[in-house]
């Protein structure tokens, strides 16, 4: 619909509207800027210029902060990795301390040496116990391929596929294999003919 306070050309002043005919344009010219107008156009886009500037710093700086953020948290998992096992070496140091002094007995008994390759035990079993490092149970137990490697299979009045002997132990941390016991298993009965 055509603005009633703008004059219409005056080529198609004269032409009849159509119902669904384009309306015709209006020819009047920009009016000129009302003095000072310029100024304030000048100044906004000036002010829009600095607003633009500070949203693009702004952004920059958020930038550059999400990218220092990512590289700390690379650093501190690679440091996590890198030094997940510093407490078990920790508490392992004193077994190896204690396991030299006893090679530097030079006249301990054989008695002494015992007992103190068994305190020495004790230390590493509390440190594996302090990891969450348990030993795998498979004597006597049922067969488990998740948790025991079977070496070889012999006759034995057991029950088939029973663990009847273990050549090394496993050992599970926190709930996972780290290695199977190596085992022995029954065979079963072969009927005899």
């Amino acid at each position: 619909m055509p603005d009633p306070d703008r004059p219409l050309d005056e080529d198609n002043a004269d032409a009849p509207t159509q119902p669904g005919a384009p309306e015709p344009v209006a020819t009047s010219e920009v009016a000129a800027p009302e003095p000072g107008t310029e100024q304030d156009l000048g100044e906004l886009l000036r002010q829009a210029q600095q607003r633009a500037q500070e949203s693009h710093d702004a952004w920059l700086r958020a930038k550059a902060e999400a990218d220092n953020a990512r590289k700390r948290a690379q650093i501190d998992l690679a440091n996590a990795y890198k030094y997940a096992t510093e407490s078990l070496a920790g508490d392992l140091l004193p077994v190896k301390d204690s396991l030299e002094a006893t090679l530097a007995a030079d006249s301990a008994s054989l008695d002494a040496l015992r007992s103190g390759v068994e305190l020495t035990l004790k230390q590493l079993n509390a440190v594996f116990e302090k990891a969450n490092l348990k030993e795998i149970s498979a004597l006597g137990e049922k067969f488990d391929p998740h948790r025991h490697q079977a070496i070889s299979m012999l006759p034995s009045e057991k029950e088939p596929n029973t663990v009847i002997d273990v050549l090394q132990k496993g050992y599970s941390l926190h709930d996972r294999v780290i290695r199977p016991a190596l085992v022995t298993v029954a065979k079963p009965a072969t009927p005899q003919a």
